[in-house]
């Protein structure tokens, strides 16, 4: 390849730079809420855990921010009220467990959080149940 300025040699240059950085994945903990118009209303909270493939952290948290943010959604329910979902907050963005894994494997960990407090976490999670798995 000829390249016949300086300025074009430079953007060769980045060009090649940026194709060469690996990507990974990251996964991206983002929380959101919704509003409604309804004076008594009580919102609701989602928290959603997103994979993001990013070339770097700082990357994946911006992508993940701005990712939360192009999810926010306005609609009228079945009610006629006005529902809003927008983002609370980016809660977590890190590096998956296994950044190695390919499609032919059946589980793949791919994010882990301690917690010491088992009691707040069962208050908050509904899906929690007495029943273990299996048993």
């Amino acid at each position: 390849m000829i390249i016949d300025s300086k300025n074009s040699w430079r953007e060769h240059e980045m060009e090649t730079k940026s194709v060469n950085k690996a990507e990974s994945f990251y996964i991206a903990i983002i929380l959101y809420k919704s509003s409604s118009d309804k004076p008594d209303y009580q919102p609701l909270y989602q928290e959603s855990f997103v994979l993001i493939k990013a070339t770097s952290l700082e990357e994946a948290k911006a992508k993940a921010l701005n990712y939360g943010k192009n999810e926010s959604v306005r609609y009228t329910n079945e009610n006629g009220e006005t529902i809003t979902w927008s983002l609370q907050q980016v809660v977590d963005v890190n590096s998956v467990l296994y950044d190695d894994f390919d499609s032919s494997e059946d589980i793949v960990d791919l994010y882990a959080r301690h917690f010491r407090n088992y009691e707040a976490y069962q208050s908050f999670e509904p899906l929690l149940s007495q029943e273990q798995f299996g048993e």
